[in-house]
């Protein structure tokens, strides 16, 4: 039997609440697997296998890497927003030099589309230079926007079923400000993440299922004018009082000011000026239908790392996501990407399966114009049918130390470097 090659696995781009628990699952399945020799973290997704900055997951305390179960975000490993263009040969020349230097013959990335990009160059380039390098996927996004939107290449992506359940507690929450203090303030506009795609504000609907609360929600695919909106929030303040006014950042309702990342994608949080705050302006600017002011919340990143409010089903699902991967890279199946779908029959189950990378590389699923009621102001129980299995109804259980959350603490244990330093093409 041939002797074991080493595994390389690296995260990139947004983390989520439980990408972590996918890397945990890909280690704790890989550590056991005989055609797999060490493995190591790429320090900060594919810039750090540039930079041949492998952090040594093999030699971590098994008691650590259990708790990445409850460690969000991406501290423990790191992540970038590197993008690896056609035209960086050095790039390509490099990444093989360093798998060659440590003996790499499993790379594994966790990530979303741009990600599985990432992923597919790198098992093609493998391929085409004869260098015996198994390439897998890992999907990870909170925006639920890999794959496709007949749900056939994946059911969901691990992150998203946590950012859901976060935006129906946050509705849930919001709602009890928005009871007490519609008198002042009887408009709270909330701003969910989601560039172009509404899976994450739509979220907000399971708060209410029944329907119950004074609630408009718009999605970034549905255009709407400010002259709209304002017309339909005081419309229902005439009838309700007051209201809640769910966005996306990726609305289009006016120039924020906007930066990009070196994907080319809008970093709304980064940018002048916020859609809710521009719609708060625009609302109190024009008058509502009633007294008092809107306001304006706008969580940020806290929706992507608070691990509190994490599903367990996310959990459990982004685990059984890095395992089938281990799993794939073990088997030689280079080019695919380990996959959720639903399992027919009654009650909620999922399966693990594959998926050809070139299928998912930069594939940007739509959100289903049917979940959008005919107003474009709310989402149908379609979607609160297919969301409502992935926020799980239990809180996960998180170790606490004199009251503080015990989270991962990996130990700087890094490879040694074998080659001259290297600097990233597009950095220089």
């Amino acid at each position: 039997m041939a002797s074991p090659k080493n595994m390389i696995v690296a995260q990139s781009g947004g983390p989520s609440p439980v990408i972590n628990n996918s890397l945990r699952g890909l280690v704790e399945t890989a550590r056991d697997l005989p055609e797999i020799g060490t493995i190591y973290a790429g320090w900060h997704g594919i810039e750090g296998v540039l930079k041949e900055e492998l952090l040594n997951l093999s030699s971590q305390s098994p008691e650590e890497i259990a708790l990445l179960r409850v460690t969000p975000a991406a501290g423990s490993v790191g992540t970038c927003r590197y993008k690896l263009k056609e035209h960086q040969n050095e790039d390509f020349d490099r990444i093989i030099e360093v798998f060659k230097a440590h003996n790499i013959g499993y790379f594994c990335y966790i990530g979303g589309n741009d990600s599985m990009d990432t992923a597919n160059k790198v098992a093609q380039m493998a391929t085409e230079r004869g260098v015996d390098v198994v390439g897998i996927g890992v999907p990870k996004t909170i925006d639920n926007d890999v794959g496709d939107s007949e749900f056939k290449l994946i059911d969901h992506t691990p992150g998203y079923g946590s950012t859901a359940r976060y935006w129906m507690s946050m509705v849930q929450l919001a709602n009890e400000e928005n009871r007490g203090s519609c008198p002042a303030d009887p408009v709270l506009v909330l701003q969910a993440m989601g560039r172009k795609i509404g899976f994450i504000p739509a979220a907000a609907r399971l708060a209410d299922p029944q329907r119950k609360i004074p609630m408009q929600i718009y999605l970034a695919e549905n255009p709407i004018s400010i002259e709209q909106i304002h017309a339909q929030i005081n419309d229902q303040l005439r009838k309700d009082g007051r209201l809640i006014v769910v966005v996306s950042e990726g609305l289009s309702l006016g120039d924020i000011g906007e930066t990009k990342d070196s994907f080319g994608h809008t970093q709304f949080s980064s940018s002048q000026l916020t859609v809710a705050q521009l719609l708060v302006n625009e609302l109190n600017e024009r008058g509502l239908a009633v007294k008092g002011a809107a306001r304006a919340n706008v969580p940020g990143t806290d929706q992507r790392h608070n691990i509190a409010y994490a599903s367990t089903v996310d959990l459990d699902e982004a685990y059984g996501a890095g395992q089938k991967a281990a799993l794939l890279a073990a088997a030689g199946e280079s080019g695919y990407m380990s996959t959720i779908l639903r399992a027919e029959g009654p009650g909620y189950n999922v399966k693990y399966d594959k998926v050809p990378l070139p299928e998912v590389a930069n594939s940007e699923r739509t959100f289903p114009k049917n979940w959008i009621t005919a107003d474009g102001m709310d989402v149908t129980d379609d979607f609160v049918k297919y969301c409502k299995p992935l926020v799980g109804n239990d809180w996960p259980s998180i170790p606490m130390i004199n009251g503080r959350m015990r989270l991962a603490q990996l130990q700087p244990l890094f490879s040694d470097q074998k080659l001259p330093k290297y600097v990233p093409q597009a950095d220089r």
